[in-house]
């Protein structure tokens, strides 16, 4: 079967899709592996203020770790794959995310804020490898006339764990006391440093817990025969003439645009909702969640945000279906358009609908990084796997767009959904025209 203009050197049996079950559901579990670290990334941010006596800027250095891991290693993952294939890179990925995890222990231990961010890095070029990888592998595991809807359901188990991910945060880090810096330097200096020290321990198990589990998912990949699908040319493969590929050049913009609106609304989303309705609240999520009065307006908005979050996961698996019915380029380009409608009119707004509308974003993003991803490695040949490691590169907008996002809610905090619009017009085009293959 021709893949992106190469040959696959695996041939499926005549039972045909089912050669492919068991290596799709094992990569398919590496999108809920990988979620599950970047969402307890919330959970550390907040976490090591108190336990490392941090300020919020400090502790913000947590995503920074993350992304500059993304950004140094994906494309050193994409050359190392072109020669060792899909398989060995992702065990090495599957490797790093477990000594990442294990790196916790000894961290925690002496409590150096360097070791802990060293940790993360680890697991984000862990990630690099993975992501890597597995994002043009669910593509070619099947018909390519399917690939960007299996691309989504495999994203949609990642919007799962981004759930899961604050949840382990509540019932295992955080303690059932909440202390602030201020209040622990009150405090006699052997009982706050004690608490401090309980605070730091309180992330060995959780992690502990995932290295294992991410150690076993590898035992399963190195036992389990994986169809190594690829083109004997791509051992060579450089990035020379890769720029001539202009579909490939819009999808690595238009990722870079999307992380960035993504990091960018999680990351401002409960002071938004501070910001236009502190004391008004969305109907279903106080039932859902059981508002009491004793819950302070930041805890309830958190709780909006999860249920943003759950319109998210959602969002995946409706997409996943849609994608069955329309083309891709039109879906994405249908979503980015209404994203920029509800966006636009937050921006406008007052009070609760604001967030509604901010929330129902939520929904739409939600097909946005695994489209835009399979549609910009499309007909890649031998450079698909470089393809992959740009448009993954890409995923540094994470770390450049909401540092901009908070300059410009200074000036009033709706303008923290100016940097968002743009990105989502820079997505309208992508899906629009940017997504057509040809070469300059």
């Amino acid at each position: 079967m021709p893949i992106g203009g190469t040959t696959e050197t695996f041939i499926p049996n005549t039972t045909g899709r089912r050669s492919y079950f068991v290596p799709l559901m094992l990569v398919t579990s590496l999108f809920f592996l990988w979620g599950i670290a970047n969402s307890l990334n919330g959970t550390l941010i907040k976490h090591f203020q108190t336990a490392l006596n941090l300020n919020r800027g400090q502790a913000g250095i947590v995503d920074s770790a993350f992304y500059i891991g993304y950004f140094v290693m994906a494309l050193p993952a994409a050359f190392l794959m072109n020669r060792i294939g899909y398989k060995k890179g992702i065990l090495i990925g599957l490797f790093l995310y477990v000594a990442g995890a294990l790196i916790f222990y000894p961290a925690a231990e002496v409590r150096v804020y360097g070791l802990f961010l060293f940790a993360l890095f680890v697991i984000a070029c862990g990630l690099a490898f993975l992501e890597t990888a597995a994002n043009p592998y669910v593509t070619v595991l099947g018909s390519s006339s399917s690939a960007e809807s299996r691309i989504n359901f495999a994203q949609s188990f990642n919007g799962l764990s981004l759930i899961l991910g604050p949840v382990i945060g509540s019932l295992f880090i955080f303690s059932d006391v909440e202390y602030t810096n201020e209040q622990l330097a009150a405090m006699p200096a052997a009982q706050s440093e004690a608490i401090r020290i309980a605070e730091a321990q309180s992330v060995q198990m959780p992690y502990l817990v995932i290295a294992g589990v991410v150690l076993l998912v590898a035992i399963l990949f190195a036992i389990t025969r994986m169809p190594e699908i690829s083109s004997p040319d791509e051992r060579g493969a450089t990035l020379k003439g890769i720029t001539r590929h202009r579909h490939l050049m819009f999808g690595v913009l238009a990722q870079f645009f999307y992380v960035g609106a993504q990091a960018s609304l999680w990351g401002y989303f409960i002071d938004l909702k501070l910001h236009y309705a502190k004391t008004e609240h969305v109907g279903l999520v106080k039932v859902i969640y059981q508002f009491t009065d004793d819950m302070t307006p930041t805890v309830i908005a958190s709780y909006h945000a999860s249920f943003a979050l759950v319109l998210f996961m959602v969002g995946r698996f409706v997409g996943t279906w849609l994608l069955t019915k329309f083309p891709a380029h039109r879906l994405l380009a249908s979503y980015a358009a209404a994203c920029v409608i509800l966006i636009a009119y937050a921006i406008m707004a007052s009070g609760i609908s604001a967030i509604v509308a901010i929330s129902l974003t939520y929904f739409f993003m939600s097909i946005m990084f695994p489209t835009i991803f399979a549609l910009s490695i499309k007909n890649l040949g031998d450079q698909v796997k470089l393809g992959s490691g740009l448009v993954i590169m890409a995923i540094v907008g994470g770390a450049v767009l909401p540092p901009l996002t908070g300059y410009l809610s200074l000036a009033g905090l709706e303008n923290a959904l100016i940097i968002p619009l743009i990105s989502f017009l820079v997505i309208l085009f992508f899906g629009m025209t940017g997504y057509k293959v040809k070469r300059a």
